[in-house]
């Protein structure tokens, strides 16, 4: 079995793994950070905004059950698109709306289908940037699962339901 990645940023990771994590045909996902110009940063270099990083999840995840375009819809239907640097009460650069490509398929068919949930889907405009993939670097430990740790369901992000 080929698996394949994708990166997505939605604002705070905790929410985005714990909603990817449970989709069928996703066998794994980790919470890092991308997009920015500071080699190993750390949650507190990320949190600065002085590294140009995004929070993310890295999904890895079984295309013969489920493919690229289902994670985008799903990605889609997670956080709000159209809030630029913002996700409720999350607010900075790190929290943006972001998809990383991993290779040129990923980045048509994210290209596209952005262009098509732009004109159908929302009244506002999408600032969701789709960003050149360089490196993903794992997240503090304390982070990974961090919604799955903790006995009393409370975080400082919101999880959004999903149908």
């Amino acid at each position: 079995m080929k698996l394949e990645n994708a990166i997505f940023g939605a604002g705070c990771f905790w929410h985005v793994e714990h909603i990817f994590s449970q989709i069928k045909g996703v066998t794994d996902t980790r919470v890092g950070y991308s997009g920015g110009t500071k080699k190993n940063p750390k949650y507190k270099d990320v949190c600065s905004g002085n590294s140009g990083h995004a929070e993310v999840v890295e999904i890895k995840f079984n295309p013969k059950i489920i493919n690229y375009s289902s994670l985008l819809d799903i990605f889609w239907k997670i956080h709000d698109p159209c809030s630029l640097n913002r996700q409720g009460l999350d607010i900075g650069e790190q929290y943006r709306s972001v998809i990383f490509p991993i290779s040129k398929k990923q980045r048509e068919r994210a290209i596209e289908n952005k262009k098509y949930v732009n004109e159908k889907k929302y009244k506002r405009k999408i600032v969701t940037r789709i960003e050149k993939f360089e490196k993903f670097y794992l997240a503090e430990k304390y982070h990974q699962k961090y919604l799955e740790k903790r006995s009393d369901n409370k975080a400082s992000c919101s999880v959004p339901k999903i149908d």
